[in-house]
């Protein structure tokens, strides 16, 4: 069972016929919406959104163990995590897909691991993100003629706040090519419940300091994101026409 967790921008998955939602309590607590069981493209999907239903949840709000745990319980083995970042790499123009290969994560103070007292999990996480799944994507991406950018380095910032352009001068020096602020826990815990998962990054601005000279940010935002969403729904649904029965 496939589940695409949206993000910014992605509250709602086009084109899905809905069938029934689902609003389960995990032992974390409540997901951030009811998840939503449906068809798209004739198979069955379910649909999550990150930030809730109407944005309401800034990025270190969300509760990402129940979301993830909440997908496992619904017999979801598969996740696609959409994901609005800030391009840092020259080729990420707003409005390009990326599929990030490593991620690097710069968040404090967020519940990391499904671990419990007495029971510590240590998952292996040198290559976070599906590898079967990002080679579907590319295929998919493929198909419907979206650009994508195959591979680089999300950096996971706190938010809700935008960087500064020295900050991201430093994530640049540490090798990220793309910055968001939801990649991390969400990897680590869908690692941990052996789920197989991978981000379908859209670029949705320059991050700060790569822009042209007084560029609006939010202006890049609001101006790339229905074009990459667009792009999204198209890859979306090339994967998924082309998902083995």
């Amino acid at each position: 069972m496939l589940a695409v967790i949206g993000g910014t921008g992605l509250g709602q998955l086009e084109g899905l016929v809905r069938e029934r939602d689902e609003l389960p309590e995990t032992p974390w607590g409540k997901p951030s919406a009811p998840l939503v069981h449906g068809r798209y493209q004739g198979a069955p999907v379910i649909f999550l959104p990150r930030h809730g239903e109407g944005h309401r949840l800034a990025p270190h709000e969300i509760n990402y163990r129940a979301n993830i745990d909440a997908l496992r319980q619904a017999g979801v083995n598969e996740i696609i995590a959409v994901a609005a970042v800030g391009g840092i790499e020259s080729r990420l123009e707003p409005g390009t897909l990326a599929l990030p290969e490593q991620i690097i994560d710069y968040t404090w103070g967020r519940a990391q691991s499904f671990s419990r007292p007495g029971e510590v999990i240590h998952a292996d996480l040198t290559h976070p993100y599906s590898e079967t799944l990002r080679q579907r994507l590319r295929q998919a991406a493929s198909v419907a003629g979206a650009p994508l950018v195959d591979g680089g380095v999300y950096g996971a910032t706190q938010g809700p706040r935008l960087e500064t352009a020295a900050e991201v001068d430093r994530l640049e020096r540490d090798g990220c090519t793309m910055v968001g602020m939801t990649g991390m826990p969400e990897a680590a815990l869908a690692r941990e419940r052996g789920l197989d998962y991978a981000c379908l990054a859209v670029s949705v601005n320059h991050a700060a300091g790569r822009g042209s000279p007084g560029q609006s940010i939010h202006a890049s935002i609001e101006a790339s994101l229905s074009e990459g969403m667009a792009r999204v729904r198209a890859v979306l649904a090339a994967f998924i026409s082309a998902a083995p029965a």
